[in-house]
């Protein structure tokens, strides 16, 4: 289970942790394309740990930035306990948490607390390649950038029309999105259920490997994907979130970013879910809220190429919807004015 290559550096991690050499239970738990470590429950003198062991040697893996964002939320109790890591072995033990359900209507105030919380924290270390140019992947030019589009348009994965429409609104939201360094804030930047435990009492926050300094908006814009159904429930949120009335700037900021997530996984989970070719045009398309209501249960989940694919088109949907409503409008022209 733990591959030939790392096994010595997880006895070691064992050893000076525990005093043993091999835990009395192990079990995987994740091991996607997603991420670049295999994690795993373990038991080592009838408790559990999380032993986390990092197989890809890159600067997205870069042990060093995830072990210290990881420890700055540890240190405020929004991480579990870690009790163990080792960068040049890139293995990690931290306390496991044993998961217990979060209805989803009582997650609103919890997750925008807890965001509130993280954001707040001391600054973690930017990424050192294109990414430190720009608080998120799409709003600035960067050879990165610019190659994962024009591989995208080159395998025409969405049919013309999306496609043209798509990156049409991407453009509108590009220009007028503000980009304010001080609003770099510590974000997770992966949030999704499996990286959300919920104990019975507290949330917590797992698996920094993506955390770095980004726009504030971007992880409350991922998260209200799942728990934002309504108005009601936005202004909960982001009232929890900023603890007074968002205003009309900051509503808007929040909605143009929901927009752009919208474009960002669109894109990526067709052209991943597909392996760069052509979407099946006439397969149907979920509906947005009840297919993140099943990925919020476990019902779905994004290990399978079909499901990417209709994770990406399930976004394309929903941002094309809402390109045709005045609230969209209003939010380009209250963003473009603050800009100007």
């Amino acid at each position: 289970m733990i591959p030939e290559s790392k096994k010595s550096a997880v006895a070691r991690a064992l050893n000076e942790t525990f005093g043993v050499s091999e835990p009395d239970e192990i079990r995987m738990l994740s091991a996607s394309n997603f991420t670049s470590a295999l994690v795993f429950r373990i038991v080592v003198q009838a408790r559990p740990y999380l032993l986390r062991v990092i197989t890809r040697t890159d600067v997205h893996a870069d042990p060093t930035r995830q072990f210290l964002c990881m420890k700055i939320a540890a240190d405020a109790g929004l991480s579990p306990r870690i009790r163990y890591t080792n960068i040049e072995d890139r293995v990690s033990i931290i306390d496991f948490v044993e998961a217990r359900p979060l209805p989803i209507a009582q997650a609103v105030i919890p997750i925008a607390t807890t965001l509130k919380a993280m954001h707040a924290l001391p600054p973690f270390p930017k990424l050192t390649n294109d990414f430190d140019t720009a608080p998120t992947f799409l709003l600035r030019s960067s050879p990165l950038r610019d190659g994962f589009f024009q591989k995208f348009q080159a395998a025409k994965i969405l049919p013309e029309s999306e496609a043209s429409e798509l990156f049409r609104l991407y453009e509108r939201l590009r220009t007028v999105y503000p980009v304010p360094d001080s609003d770099l804030i510590s974000s997770h930047n992966d949030l999704k259920p499996p990286n959300m435990v919920f104990d019975g009492q507290q949330l917590w926050l797992i698996d920094w490997e993506a955390a770095f300094l980004n726009d504030r908006y971007n992880d409350i814009a991922v998260m209200a994907n799942f728990v934002v159904a309504n108005d009601a429930d936005e202004d909960k949120y982001v009232r929890a979130y900023f603890g007074e009335d968002a205003g009309e700037y900051r509503t808007a900021r929040f909605y143009l970013m929901r927009q752009l997530v919208h474009v960002f996984y669109a894109m990526v989970y067709t052209q991943i879910g597909t392996a760069g070719k052509p979407v099946d045009a006439a397969a149907p398309v979920p509906d947005f809220r009840d297919f993140h209501n099943r990925i919020w249960t476990g019902e779905v989940t994004l290990d399978r190429p079909e499901a990417k694919v209709q994770f990406g088109r399930v976004h394309l949907k929903q941002l094309l919807q809402n390109a045709q409503t005045q609230r969209f409008e209003d939010a380009i022209r209250v963003s473009a004015e603050v800009g100007a």
